[in-house]
């Protein structure tokens, strides 16, 4: 039996990942905790979020989280979520900048407010983006085992990432412009949607992370 922790900094839809990971965890057991001594006992790690980036990164320093997931993210099998996924990348420019935790090299920025849509009468998109979109898997992963390419999933967002290296990007979404939503390195992988609304799509990849071993194969 696998030990999954999911790292509760007061700032995650906690009750709905829980359920969602408890329906696919089988025999494994989900730990939602903030004491970084029962988490670095954990096999696995998921690190999940909403709101901004500078209240996350208070939080987990406060409550001794930061260096817990640095430590890691060395060794164990992580998955970051949304906001969990934006403070993984160095730098955010919410809040008039914040420095994140730099697992991944490159950035977060806003969305630029889009235009109005040239159509007569069409509602001009709006920012945040919220609501379902279509994923594109650009890079093969066992995270996307048996989801197929284009499949829906549900994003809350105004920022999005930018990492630095196209290599890291295994997923992407259009909204305005194409943006990277899911992201992979070694045995880290973290998306900007929500798995746990989005329903047996995001399922599947929560299922997928439950049997992942933290390597991927070639």
């Amino acid at each position: 039996m696998s030990i999954i922790g999911v790292i509760d900094y007061g700032m995650g839809n906690l009750h709905s990942l829980g359920k969602s990971l408890e329906r696919v965890a089988g025999s494994d057991r989900i730990e939602i905790s903030f004491d970084p001594e029962k988490l670095i006992k954990c096999d696995k790690l998921v690190l999940p979020g909403v709101g901004g980036v500078r209240g996350c990164m208070n939080e987990l320093r406060r409550l001794e989280l930061s260096d817990l997931v640095l430590e890691a993210s060395q060794k164990l099998p992580m998955l970051g979520i949304c906001l969990g996924m934006q403070v993984m990348l160095e730098f955010s420019e919410e809040n008039e900048g914040v420095p994140a935790l730099g697992l991944f090299p490159g950035e977060v920025v806003r969305f630029t407010d889009p235009p109005r849509l040239p159509e007569a009468g069409a509602e001009r998109l709006k920012v945040p983006h919220m609501g379902w979109n279509r994923v594109h898997q650009t890079h093969a992963h066992p995270i996307w085992a048996g989801v197929p390419d284009d499949s829906w999933f549900y994003f809350v967002h105004s920022y999005y990432a930018r990492p630095r290296e196209s290599r890291h990007v295994i997923g992407s979404a259009d909204y305005v412009h194409a943006f990277a939503c899911a992201i992979a390195r070694e045995n880290l992988v973290a998306f900007q949607f929500h798995p746990e609304k989005s329903q047996g799509a995001g399922l599947r990849l929560l299922a997928n992370f439950v049997q992942w071993d933290g390597t991927v194969p070639g």
